[in-house]
């Protein structure tokens, strides 16, 4: 049976004539076909082979999504060297740690600068090279008219060792080998084939996730094993327009963006006309009492009207092929996902982590999504719930192990079993809710164990203004909330009021903090991809934290009702 590579190698030839990679400039594209790729391909295998590179040496990789990028990576692993892609906007100390720990014999990066500063800090830093000074070199090289097969490797030889996002720690390095990698792209390539069900054309994708991502990364290899077209943004800051010029089927979310797109929509209502102001509420209540089978003949009139004159155009601006959007990396708010199923765009759902080589569930785009759910388990593997609702698996997708983490592996592994360290449970469909994140639970002092990420989606539900909410109370007698983002305190105070009359008195938010400072990779206290350092953020505010506990911190074990913020 072909492994993952010979199949993207085998698919590419098949294109050997029609564009499978784009990037947007201005306007208009470059773009490779099949054959320009797999040429490319070659020309930088020749060129490692001439620099001593052999199978099982690493190699870093740190540069922004691009046709170059994708054809190194490829050249690398079909030559058998261990690829460690690396996000750019990480920290430098951070990326020097990572390179320190895996020891690569090459550092290819697209930024100057930012090698720069990396080996300044490293002891015993790798050759570095610019990526366009490879291509350049290889290009140089005299090319046999063939393209060479990759290289034999067993299931069981590493690919690529990813560093998960770390939102409590070091960074780890995730081995990831053939197998995990052959495995994975046959069943996303089977969902993909579900949703182009009926198509006649090449799939038409955007996508601007950062490829060191393991979902991102198992995302492009999965468009190429496919009739596809890929385009890479160029600008994160142009993204809508970038997408209307795509006009793709599909591509790979996180949340965050889709959220600032329904903020958006939402912001530019509320300037309108009082009419469309109605018509904008009228067809969202229409379309909620479609779901729970209440609605008349009125409500499909008004649904029809609002879609045609207000929704309609909003679809638009995700071009003419739009079939759905596939979305992972955290929870998707409910509200959000049923904004965009009223736009007649669904949001599948994914869920993983890089050890299970970025996929556990994916939402079956033949059936109805579930607004909170991330659908079932994919075929071939097994999920259930262990203690404190933690969710294990176990499967073909289960990586090997940490790289030189014996001690962290047997940590996580036990029975072929991945603890995943997330909380959750299916429902009666097979469909799983993700609660929460089994370290990020908050002991108070009167033994309540609390999840914070449910209050914190509900405070970013409640107020979308606020960049983000933190919930603090480790070993404390109460909860607290640091906040960021252009919000006041009558606003806030007002928002955890009415939370505070829904919740048991110990899930109370009794005081809150609101800092001026933003959350992002560069200071800290985001990961890589976003999600939150609890660690990092309750140590980088633990004056504005003490703050807010005091004398009368030991007798909030009593019921609390509308106490959040008073001093």
């Amino acid at each position: 049976m072909p492994n993952f590579l010979e199949n993207v190698f085998a698919q590419l030839q098949r294109a050997e004539s029609r564009v499978v990679l784009r990037e947007i400039r201005g306007e208009e594209f470059a773009s490779v076909t099949g054959g320009e790729l797999l040429s490319r391909v070659e020309q930088v295998r020749a060129h490692l082979r001439s620099m001593g590179l052999e199978p099982g040496d690493r190699c870093a990789l740190l540069a922004a999504n691009s046709i170059r990028w994708a054809a190194v990576d490829l050249a690398l692993m079909a030559e058998g060297i261990i690829v460690v892609p690396l996000y750019a906007r990480q920290a430098p100390a951070e990326l020097a740690a990572m390179i320190k720990d895996c020891q690569p014999r090459l550092l290819l990066t697209g930024d100057p600068a930012l090698s720069a500063a990396i080996l300044q800090i490293s002891s015993g830093a790798p050759r570095c090279m610019l990526l366009d000074e490879i291509l350049a070199s290889a290009a140089e090289r005299a090319l046999n008219s063939s393209i060479l097969a990759p290289i034999a490797r067993d299931s069981a030889d590493v690919v690529t060792i990813i560093y998960t996002s770390g939102t409590s720690g070091e960074a780890k390095g995730v081995c990831l080998d053939v197998s995990n990698i052959t495995f994975m792209l046959s069943r996303t390539g089977e969902r993909l084939g579900q949703l182009m069900s009926g198509s006649t054309e090449p799939d038409r994708i955007f996508h601007y996730l950062p490829l060191n991502f393991c979902a991102s990364w198992i995302a492009l290899l999965s468009f190429l094993s496919r009739d596809s077209t890929v385009t890479f943004s160029a600008d994160l800051d142009k993204l809508v327009d970038e997408i209307r010029l795509a006009s793709p089927h599909y591509f790979l979310n996180v949340p965050t963006l889709l959220e600032r797109v329904k903020r958006g929509v939402e912001a530019a209502v509320r300037k309108r006309s009082a009419p469309i102001r109605w018509l904008f509420a009228r067809t969202a209540l229409a379309w909620q009492k479609k779901q729970t089978r209440r609605a008349g003949f009125s409500d499909a009139l008004w649904l029809a009207l609002g879609r045609r004159l207000i929704f309609g155009k909003i679809k638009e601006r995700f071009g003419t092929h739009i079939r759905a959007l596939i979305c992972g990396s955290a929870p998707l708010a409910p509200e959000t996902q049923e904004f965009f199923d009223l736009l007649e765009i669904p949001v599948l759902q994914v869920y993983g982590l890089t050890e299970t080589t970025g996929i556990c569930t994916m939402d079956d785009p033949r059936a109805p999504v579930e607004a909170g759910f991330v659908g079932p388990a994919i075929p071939g593997l097994e999920m259930k719930i262990g203690e404190h609702q933690e969710i294990l698996v176990r499967g073909p997708n289960i990586f090997p192990g940490y790289w030189n983490r014996p001690e962290d592996t047997a940590r996580v592994l036990e029975d072929g079993w991945f603890h995943t360290g997330d909380q959750g449970a299916p429902n009666e469909r097979g469909n799983w809710r993700i609660s929460g994140r089994l370290k990020n639970l908050i002991i108070l002092n009167s033994g309540h164990n609390i999840a914070p990420e449910p209050i914190e989606e509900n405070i970013a539900a409640r107020l979308p203004q606020a960049q983000h909410a933190v919930i603090a109370g480790n070993g404390r007698g109460y909860l607290c909330a640091v906040i960021s983002g252009p919000v006041d305190r009558p606003t806030v105070q007002t928002v955890l009021d009415a939370l505070n009359r829904e919740l048991p008195h110990y899930r109370q938010i009794r005081k809150f903090v609101i800092v001026a400072e933003t959350f992002a990779p560069e200071n800290g206290l985001l990961t890589a991809n976003g999600k939150l350092r609890r660690e990092a953020i309750n140590a980088h505010f633990q004056t504005e934290i003490s703050a807010m506990y005091g004398p009368a911190e030991e007798n909030a074990k009593a019921p609390v009702v509308s106490a959040a913020g008073r001093r």
